[in-house]
């Protein structure tokens, strides 16, 4: 299996709020994620970091094999992060109003489970096939949902911005958890909106099927985005499978 992340500032923000990172539990299993800040000067940057490098740490020393102990660990564990995050915000009044957004990956030996929360993704890619396996949390995607905007209204939609769910900011954090048959082949990527409201699927589906180590895939997409505008913090992980994983 393997792995590649990138995050770049973009061309407009002055500081990067997206955290990214990987981590392997003492059973092997690895625990890929990308969080991207919100609150702006109010610790968007605070926030991701402390949800990825405290659910990191912890995951680093957890004995589990199987995703049902997987799911539970996580639900567990956002709660948790949840509420460090909001007691942080109350501590501190420069960080008030400060939260995060999060997707993640575990890999088992055949399996994946993809959780989220908010609107960073995560997708697969197969056969030549690009499909978002998660759900953003925000307002936009639920006004796409009941048919009053569509999809490619929502991409310049002047409300695009508003999360529904996060970690941080509200006391009730659900995230988003599904298990995927994993095969040879599988490319998973996990990435802030920075990335997807600047590179259209096609464009994210000619770089995965490319030939190419999966760091210059990584760097490839970040390009993308920063020519099109960069308008945010930009965020790439890339998981590519082997035979070895998926074959186990």
């Amino acid at each position: 299996m393997d792995f590649a992340y990138r995050s770049d500032i973009g061309q407009q923000r002055q500081e990067n709020e997206d955290y990214v990172g990987v981590f392997k539990n003492t059973a092997g299993i690895n625990f890929a994620v990308v969080a991207d800040g919100i609150g702006g000067h109010q610790g968007g940057d605070v926030a991701s970091e402390m949800a990825v490098s405290h659910m990191g740490y912890r995951f680093e020393n957890t004995t589990f094999s199987e995703p049902t102990d997987a799911v539970k660990w996580l639900a567990a564990e956002v709660q948790d992060e949840n509420q460090h995050i909001i007691e942080k915000a109350r501590e501190f009044s420069d960080l008030k109003g400060m939260g995060t957004t999060m997707v993640a990956a575990l890999m088992f030996n055949n399996e994946f489970l993809m959780a989220n929360i908010g609107d960073s993704r995560g997708y697969l890619f197969r056969d030549g096939h690009l499909q978002q396996l998660t759900e953003d949390h925000s307002l936009v995607n639920e006004l796409v949902k009941r048919g009053e905007i569509s999809a490619e209204q929502a991409r310049q939609h002047p409300q695009k911005n508003i999360i529904t769910r996060t970690l941080g900011i509200s006391p009730d954090a659900d995230i988003d958890t599904n298990l995927y048959q994993m095969q040879t082949g599988d490319q998973l990527l996990l990435c802030s909106d920075g990335l997807t409201n600047m590179v259209t699927d096609d464009q994210l589906t000619a770089v995965l099927k490319t030939d190419q180590p999966v760091a210059d895939k990584c760097a490839a997409l970040i390009k993308l985005a920063n020519n099109a505008g960069g308008f945010d913090n930009i965020t790439a992980l890339i998981v590519a499978v082997d035979g070895e994983e998926a074959h186990q």
